[in-house]
């Protein structure tokens, strides 16, 4: 962290604090953020350890889906809920109070149907996911949650 400037720590910071409410307000609080895509809650079972966890992360829509991308901030790894859900696909999500089960559809670059999911996260977060991807050699799934 100590490469991040103060403005990066900040943001943060309040992304954790988010987060933290978000999650113990079970979806009440954090849905949306005035300037921010809306959020959702991930709920999947470790991979390794079985427990379950939660993970706050923004969101687009494609119909009926709902479209997350594990991105990592363009870290060399995909995080740990990627993996998590392609060990268990069938998960759980929070889209503010309203709960929902849905299945987890991993997409990659050689999937037809990525560029056209690309452009609708990546205009839907300010094309902060282009960045991303320039900061890593992995490509970054995008992963469909079908409920």
């Amino acid at each position: 962290m100590s490469d991040l400037s103060t403005v990066e720590k900040i943001g943060l910071r309040l992304l954790h604090i988010h987060d933290l409410i978000y999650q113990k307000s079970n979806g009440l609080i954090g849905h949306r953020i005035p300037g921010m895509p809306p959020s959702l809650l991930l709920r999947t079972t470790g991979a390794k350890t079985g427990e379950p966890r939660i993970n706050t992360l923004s969101y687009a829509r494609d119909g009926k889906d709902y479209l997350v991308v594990a991105s990592m901030g363009g870290a060399p790894r995909s995080p740990g809920w990627y993996h998590n859900l392609k060990a268990h696909p069938r998960i759980e999500i929070n889209v503010g109070t309203r709960r929902l089960s849905v299945t987890a559809k991993p997409v990659l670059p050689d999937d037809p149907d990525y560029q056209r999911l690309w452009k609708i996260v990546n205009d839907n977060n300010s094309h902060r996911y282009e960045a991303y991807q320039k900061k890593t050699t992995r490509p970054i799934p995008i992963v469909v949650l079908t409920p």
